[in-house]
Formats: C-alpha cells, structure tokens, sequence
C-alpha cells in the first residue's frame, strides 16, 4: 500500500508539473518577481537586479559535472558581464548547504582565482520558482522520482522584461561565450535601428531594419549598403556598427 499511495504521489507530481510547462513565459513579458534564499542570504529579485541587465539560469542538480563547469565558466566571465552592465544569478532545486559545499568543488575544479564564487545561487527545493518559470524537466527526475529543473537561460532587461529564453537538455552544456554575443546585440538593438545577422559579432556590420524608410535610412547610417538580390527587392541594408 506505501509503495502504491508512493506511485501514485509521484505520478500527480509529474502531471501536475507537466500541466503547468505548458503557461509558457513569452518574450516581452515581465520577468516574475520573487524572494528567494541564496548561497549569499534572502534576495528579493527585481530590487536586487536594479538597472541592470539579468542573466537568470539553471542547472538539474548540485554535484554533477557538467554543471560543474558551467557554473566555473560563468564565473570566469563575470568580468565580462560586469562590462556589460548584467549581473549573473543560478538556480537548482538543492538546499542552500547543499549549494554552499558545491561552492568549494567549483572553486577547486575551475581553479577560479582566489577561491571566490563570484554570483549567487538560488535554492529552490519544492521547486516553487521552477514551476512558475517553466524550467521543469518531466523526463530528468531525482532520486524521489521527482522531475528536476533543466538547462534554461533567460535574459533579462533594466525594464524587466524578459529578452531571451532558451532551454538546453541535461545533456548539453551551454556555450556562455554565446551568451555574451546575445547580450551584446541585445544592448545595441535595443537603441539602434538596427538587427545584427548570423554569426555577428561585436563591431561587425549589422542590417538595417525593414520598418527604416529609404530617406531615414540614408540621415541615420549614411554609406550604407544596399545589395543586389535576384528577386531586385532592396530589403538587404548593411551598415557599419552604429555608435
């Protein structure tokens, strides 16, 4: 009877979390609010972010290793999100202690300089801001057969407004230099009438926007190009990174 009334709780969990995956969080909406322990004390969200930009990811579990070296390689790059006006916050569904003896492990292997853990980690274990962010996995479960949290990363402007979102399997490390890049074009697009292309990188050339008229196009980027496509439509204006 323990083993079945067990299942059952677990299957109602599994339901209940997969029901709640499908209220996604869309792109331009305001990123939730909240108050949350961290391995650096309690944190209220939207006051701890400020007029900065956000980065908010996280990761299925504490002592495993890929997010092991994910969370040393944000770190190393603090400097650079730092540069970017953005602070840096993690989350997993492990208890502050938990994060804390972790902490250590990511210290050493990452040989991160001077020993310090550079950002906060937030502990989530009943999974709260998890479900209401959309970051359970129902496939990844934990010892409790519970679905643990997966690989999602948002973005997150001075505003509140969420920017970006993408969501990675366990499996899969994230490529945080990716990361950086997004940030970049993010920051300029968003005062520039501008989008940046494929593969772009800070100080390339970026692409007007369709919605420049010609008489616009030419006093904001002046020498810009226009390039000739088979179909003779002049929708392909490049320009150099405006300032």
């Amino acid at each position: 009877l323990v083993a079945f009334v067990h299942h059952v709780t677990v299957v109602l969990h599994i339901s209940y979390f997969s029901l709640l995956l499908k209220m996604p969080l869309n792109l331009g909406d305001t990123f939730p609010d909240f108050t949350v322990d961290t391995t650096v004390g309690t944190i209220n969200y939207h006051e701890w972010l400020g007029d900065s930009w956000g980065v908010f990811f996280s990761h299925p579990a504490d002592f495993t290793p890929v997010c092991t070296t994910e969370l040393g390689a944000v770190a190393k790059l603090i400097p650079e999100f730092t540069k970017r006006n953005t602070k840096v916050i993690a989350i997993s569904c492990d208890p502050v202690e938990s994060h804390k003896g972790w902490i250590k492990d990511i210290v050493a292997y990452n040989t991160l300089p001077g020993g310090d853990f550079p950002y906060p980690i937030i502990s989530d274990p009943k999974r709260d801001l998890a479900i209401k962010l959309g970051m359970v996995d129902p496939v990844d479960k934990d010892k409790a057969g519970l679905p643990v949290t997966c690989r999602a990363v948002f973005i997150i402007a001075p505003d509140k407004k969420l920017k970006l979102s993408i969501l990675y399997p366990a499996t899969t490390g994230r490529n945080f230099d990716e990361i950086l890049r997004v940030i970049d074009s993010l920051q300029l697009t968003a005062y520039k009438k501008v989008a940046t292309p494929a593969n772009w990188q800070s100080g390339g050339d970026c692409m007007i926007l369709p919605t420049v008229s010609k008489d616009d196009a030419e006093k904001l980027f002046p020498g810009y190009k226009s390039m000739e496509v088979p179909s003779g439509k002049p929708y392909i204006r490049v320009t150099s990174q405006p300032n």
